[in-house]
């Protein structure tokens, strides 16, 4: 397996896995495109989706991420939870751990003016796997060290699903409806999914286990992107 940390076209960084032929984030831009589908599509939809549904201000979501990767999209989460008055538990998927050589490379804390998100991103990738791990006191950080099909969910239910595996292309065995049949049963009522793939094995498999489709506007790069709904 060859990984090669490279530069993408809003200044961040990313990196390509030369077997699969597959950059874990867009090279029109890593941070952008994990604001744009993540974040803004994904978890401030959430919150204020829960926030408008219980009528109080502090919201706490449970968040299953496929793909730990660069630990970018847990980063941007962790510090998202101050600014959305939010309490976040999120456990995260990922069979392949990036090694510290490589991670320490990724520039992901220089983007920022402060030191804040240096200490944030350091401690999520040295937080110890399999356990919660508390980031701050209002992040706790669950990662598991095992592949999607081998996840056994346990009785917490989730209600933001960050899908951001490799594409169907290079792994086509995680975009079925069994897959999204399993991921669909470890999450609430009205639970959302959301995840950069608009393509049409996609959008049926989602379909078929039972997803409601809603296609959006993509990031620089990408026509669309994909936010499913559990009814």
């Amino acid at each position: 397996m060859v990984l090669e940390v490279t530069n993408t076209a809003d200044g961040s960084d990313t990196i390509f896995r030369g077997d699969l032929d597959q950059h874990y984030h867009s090279t029109f831009g890593a941070l952008q495109e994990s604001n744009h589908i993540f974040i803004e599509n994904g978890l401030r939809f959430a919150v204020q989706k829960n926030r408008t549904g219980s009528g109080i201000s502090l919201v706490t979501l449970n968040i299953l991420e496929i793909g730990f990767g660069t630990g970018l999209n847990a980063l941007l989460t962790c510090l998202e939870t101050e600014k959305l008055d939010a309490t976040i538990h999120y456990t995260s998927i990922e069979p392949v751990p990036l090694e510290e050589f490589l991670w320490r490379r990724l520039n992901y804390p220089q983007l920022y003016t402060d030191t804040g998100p240096a200490g944030i991103y350091q401690n999520l990738h040295l937080a110890t796997w399999d356990i919660p791990v508390a980031i701050s006191p209002r992040f706790t950080l669950f990662k598991v060290r095992k592949t999607l099909q081998e996840y056994i969910p346990g009785e917490l239910k989730f209600d933001l699903v960050f899908f951001d595996a490799f594409g169907p292309d290079a792994q086509p065995e995680l975009w079925t409806e069994q897959i999204f049949r399993k991921i669909a049963c470890a999450m609430n009522q009205g639970g959302i999914l959301v995840t950069y793939s608009v393509k049409g094995i996609v959008v049926r498999a989602l379909q078929s286990a039972g997803f409601l489709i809603e296609k959006l506007p993509g990031p620089p790069g990408k026509r669309h992107i994909l936010r499913a709904i559990k009814p």
